[in-house]
């Protein structure tokens, strides 16, 4: 259950890209990984200028390679998925040996690949590590995804938002301690997901990746610091987060596409470094669409389980592309009474608070396809019975147009499901008959065009 493993597993699949010219850490990489975002491919970069590591970007890229990863089908399969790890955690293994730890060294981060990503960025940022850490009285842990400005060869800076990590770091800066890390690198994507999320506090995140990898998972425990790892990892960094020293930190691209603002921000130094020999290093682009699945898709299941309760059957839910994987979201319901829509609609907001806008349609619209839900918008929607707007409520400090200071925005929810007073067959598209012979013309005549 390795990013190894499953890198074989796509290389089968004829999903891996192989770059073999010489790029530099300092835009090239990230200009190629750019290019290639919507396409999907993961991309494997063989030639770093300056560095025998290589490097590894775009893994959770696709929608359908984080179902191969999970082993299911699809997106409701994906979601039913999650809430089962969610509702009955695994804790995982503890091992003393594992190939991550064949190099134990001191610490020199300017060793390490690092991508500087787009200009305009601070500086080189870690993005794509999983940070464990545990509270001081090591009854708490918390699993999650930072970003990490490299300052030199042994410090770090560290975005913290008021989250767990956060609650940890704070307690211990009340006992005057620092507060011990683990940085993993290149891991599965089911360790991936489920740092993304956002788990209960005092429910690690490592149970919640233990169960979606069917109890596979193992950890180790680190040499210098109160933490544990995964084992499989590429690379692990240890460390301490300072309850003292802080740096600006930012700015750096966020998953708007837009860069985020500079802030003070804590101090890690790492203190040991451990890797496997031949460690492939995996980045992942600010902004890109691999960034907005891995902060969406466990949002999508927060929206799914929260519309679900009051709505009987919920067929899909979209975190768009236009909106940034995470401010615009698109629901389908099967709709069973007049009222549903709305009652969706709210049950949204409530699942996902950053949500800024939100549309429901029915079963029959494709809600990844935005021309057709825009045609369920033209068709389906009436401003004066079918919008809710929500003035002044907390919503999301990655929207650029939201209060900085306070948070607030407005939210806007759009109820394209059909009235059920009126006929079906007034909202049913019309279809034209073919046949075989027919659909056979057509495919020549595209193919030829």
């Amino acid at each position: 259950m390795s990013l190894r493993g499953f890198l074989d597993m796509m290389e089968r699949k004829g999903e891996v890209l192989h770059v073999r010219e010489a790029l530099s850490t300092r835009f090239e990489v990230s200009a190629v990984l750019e290019a290639f975002s919507q396409d999907g491919s993961i991309l494997h970069f063989e030639n770093i200028k300056g560095y025998d590591t290589e490097v590894i970007g775009n893994i959770c890229g696709s929608r359908s390679r984080i179902h191969s990863a999970l082993n299911v089908s699809d997106d409701r399969s994906l979601y039913e998925r999650m809430i089962e790890a969610f509702r009955s955690p695994v804790k995982p293994r503890v091992v003393d040996d594992a190939a991550v730890m064949e190099v134990y060294e001191e610490p020199d981060l300017h060793k390490i690949p690092v991508l500087t990503h787009y200009e305009g960025d601070a500086g080189p940022y870690i993005t794509s590590a999983i940070i464990s850490a545990r509270s001081p009285d090591g009854k708490v842990e918390n699993v999650s995804i930072h970003r990490l400005l490299i300052l030199d060869r042994q410090h770090l800076a560290i975005r913290l938002v008021p989250r767990h990590l956060y609650r940890l770091w704070t307690a211990a800066k009340k006992e005057g301690k620092d507060l011990d890390v683990a940085i993993a690198i290149g891991v599965h994507p089911a360790v991936s997901l489920a740092a993304a999320s956002t788990a209960p506090f005092g429910i690690s995140e490592f149970w919640i990746a233990n169960k979606l990898l069917d109890n596979n998972l193992e950890l180790i425990r680190c040499e210098r610091v109160d933490a544990y790892a995964p084992a499989d990892a590429e690379l692990i960094l240890e460390g301490r987060i300072s309850a003292k020293k802080e740096v600006d930190e930012g700015p750096l691209v966020d998953i708007t596409g837009t860069h985020d603002i500079r802030r003070k921000q804590p101090v890690i130094e790492v203190v040991g470094v451990m890797h496997r020999r031949d460690y492939i290093y995996q980045a992942l682009l600010p902004g890109g669409c691999e960034h907005r699945l891995l902060m969406g898709l466990p949002r999508e299941v927060m929206i799914y389980e929260s519309v679900l309760k009051v709505v009987p059957d919920v067929k899909a839910v979209n975190l768009t592309v236009g909106g940034c994987g995470w401010l615009h979201a698109v629901i389908s319901i099967e709709k069973q009474s007049e009222g549903d829509g709305k009652n969706a609609l709210l049950a949204a907001f409530t699942g996902h608070p950053s949500l800024k806008h939100a549309v429901v349609v029915d079963s029959d619209i494709d809600i990844y396809d935005p021309r057709d839900v825009e045609w369920a918008i033209a068709t389906r929607f009436q401003g004066g019975e079918d919008l809710i707007v929500i003035p002044n409520v907390r919503g999301s400090t990655l929207d650029p147009s939201a209060n900085q200071n306070t948070g607030l925005t407005t939210k806007i929810g759009i109820d394209a499901t059909r009235p059920l007073g009126v006929p079906k067959e007034r909202f049913k598209r019309a279809t034209i008959p073919s046949n075989r012979k027919v659909r056979e013309l057509i495919r020549r005549l595209k193919s030829s065009s």
